[in-house]
């Protein structure tokens, strides 16, 4: 079996000084103002009609923006580099929208705070190090201009192999964090195939298998607390410490709350993955789903697209195969046993049904799943032709 790279992600948890601490805030504050200053621009061109910028050219005018606010030099100039490729990227994303005319939206301090930094090979005194180093049995690691920090985390294990291609910095919940990108070679273990599943993803079963299986789409954010906690901040004076206070716990509410949804993705998707070799799921239309005000609300407390991501790395990793069957291929309205139709089943109240051709009982979900499995076969026969 042919060896493969992967980009694997370690987060630790990061222990500053009030010194490094310091200067993370202040590399958040100079990325985002590099970010910022770089769309007003280009929003300015496009008013005045005239050709953006390209990469090249607002990296050359960054250093002259060095020049004029000396505050800049203070942080890693990789992480103002990278701000400027995050732009770049932002508009990328823009184009593949279907309203092509959203433009990025401008970074707002205390919202999504994070930089990148990228891992450079250097040679000095005729020693070649890195930019970037992590020492996990001592719990410590190297980053550009904050030097030796520590840190928490993966306490089982005494080392990471492979190369460490960057890192990104973010504060969370008043907690500052670190994730590591390693490049890393594997060699998949290819068993033969020897069992199939396919899987419906809805909204009030969160996973369904075609095995029959059910999971139920649990909402672990206390509404209740979230509540109370937005009714404190109303009654709060706009940035007063007490509002800070409460927003923080806000934060900490959401963070336990994707915690425990990520948590749940990782166990499901193990689960599958330990007694299956091929699975199929189908390729959904998020972006309609969204756009849907009665399954909107539902929608957003759900993970589809993360358990989809998941399982293709964990495939990949495994040496096992994720298939994707066609959007708009009608899964919960074909009969598993006949093959019969059923065009009443577009009504998505409708869950049990029976069969008018051959009278056998379904259940929605378990249905269609079982004809997502019934596609992913016809799907790898042809792959064996």
């Amino acid at each position: 079996m042919r060896c493969i790279k992967i980009l694997r992600g370690y987060v630790f948890r990061l222990y500053p000084t009030e010194e490094q601490e310091a200067l993370i805030n202040k590399t958040f504050a100079a990325t985002r103002f590099i970010y910022n200053y770089f769309l007003t621009e280009q929003l300015q061109l496009i008013n005045e009609n005239k050709k953006q910028k390209t990469i090249k050219e607002q990296l050359f005018a960054m250093g002259n923006l060095i020049n004029k606010y000396p505050w800049l030099r203070e942080v890693d100039k990789c992480a103002l580099r990278v701000s400027i490729f995050n732009l770049a990227d932002a508009n990328k994303r823009k184009n593949q929208r279907r309203n092509k005319q959203e433009l990025p939206k401008f970074k707002r301090k205390g919202i999504n705070e994070r930089y990148s930094i990228n891992n450079f090979h250097r040679v000095y005194g005729g020693k070649a190090y890195d930019t970037i180093k992590i020492d996990i049995k001592n719990q410590n690691i190297i980053l550009p201009k904050l030097n030796k920090v520590k840190i928490s985390g993966y306490k089982n294990k005494q080392s990471i192999s492979g190369e460490i291609k960057r890192a990104v910095i973010k504060k969370d919940a008043g907690k500052y964090y670190v994730s590591i990108n390693v490049a890393e070679d594997i060699t998949p273990v290819v068993t033969p195939v020897s069992s199939i599943i396919g899987i419906d993803l809805g909204l009030k079963d969160f996973i369904t298998t075609s095995q029959g299986q059910k999971y139920k789409n649990e909402s672990f954010l206390n509404k209740k607390r979230l509540k109370g906690l937005l009714k404190g901040l109303s009654r709060c004076q706009k940035n007063s410490k007490n509002s800070q206070k409460i927003k923080l716990k806000i934060q900490k509410l959401y963070q336990k709350e994707r915690n425990k949804r990520k948590y749940m993705v990782d166990k499901i998707t193990n689960e599958i993955l330990a007694d299956n070799d091929i699975i199929v799921v189908e390729n959904l239309d998020i972006d309609s789903m969204k756009s849907n005000k009665e399954v909107s609300a539902s929608f957003n407390e759900t993970s589809m697209y993360e358990v989809v991501r998941v399982l293709k790395y964990k495939c990949e990793w495994q040496g096992k195969q994720l298939m994707q069957i066609g959007r708009y291929y009608p899964s919960s309205q074909i009969c598993s046993v006949c093959g019969y139709q059923n065009p009443l089943l577009k009504d998505m109240h409708i869950r049990n049904w029976t069969c008018p051709a051959c009278h056998n009982e379904h259940d929605r979900d378990i249905n269609a799943a079982i004809n997502i499995m019934f596609e992913g076969v016809k799907k790898y026969i042809k792959q064996l032709k």
